[in-house]
């Protein structure tokens, strides 16, 4: 049974490794299996292991030898990143403020007030640019919620960030795919997605530093 259960999550985390294959044998079905990945990966603060950038390029890889329908996968993806969005957002804005309730040492009241200044400043931008970053598009809609960002605000911002990551790496895989020099190092072509997630990263990571040491550097005078 222990085995069976970690089959199962083995092939969900590992699903862009597998994906050409399971197309080739149950066609429709991929399709829900991807919008449930996808749902799961932007909507559930517990699940930002699963894969995203790297499965999106694969299935517009396999929708460009005909294996997948793009259109479709452009559709039912495009919902399955902004739901999935929306219910994290949500998740985060009705439960953030039981866990502060719990008055655990690492998360206090001031701290729920600077994340909430952070996203009424830099709220827009850093729901698009997040999409890019793995594990920090899990937690940046969770914590928005949280922080009270304006869910019209976040909504507008939250589309845009889906269609644009879902967009990128689904026809770049799709029109790039096919390219020899593509297939031949697909190994560099992960490498540089990596690379790409990181720079989206770092660029979050000092953008929010720079605002709460610039309230901590206030707070001390």
């Amino acid at each position: 049974m222990f085995e069976i259960i970690t089959g199962i999550i083995s092939l969900f985390i590992h699903l862009d490794e597998y994906l050409p294959t399971l197309a080739a044998s149950y066609g429709n079905l991929i399709y829900g299996v991807l919008f449930l990945i996808i749902f799961c990966e932007t909507g559930l603060v517990i699940t930002p292991f699963l894969p995203g950038d790297s499965l999106l390029f694969v299935a517009g890889t396999v929708a460009g030898f005909d294996g997948l329908n793009i259109g479709i996968l452009l559709i039912i993806l495009y919902f399955a990143a902004i739901l999935g969005d929306s219910l994290n957002y949500f998740i985060g804005r009705f439960i953030g403020h039981k866990i502060i309730d719990m008055d655990l040492p690492m998360i206090r009241k001031e701290h729920l007030n600077k994340t909430h200044q952070y996203f009424t400043k830099y709220g827009p931008v850093t729901i698009i640019i997040a999409r890019f970053a793995p594990f920090v598009r899990t937690l940046a809609p969770f914590l928005a919620g949280m922080g009270e960002m304006k869910y019209k605000i976040f909504l507008l911002y939250n589309i845009t960030g889906g269609i644009l990551w879902i967009s990128t790496f689904l026809l770049g895989g799709y029109f790039l795919g096919s390219v020899p020099i593509v297939q031949d190092n697909m190994s560099l072509i992960a490498l540089i997605i990596i690379f790409i997630s990181l720079i989206a990263v770092g660029s979050l990571l000092i953008e929010i530093c720079r605002f709460f040491g610039s309230c901590f550097i206030r707070k001390k005078k």
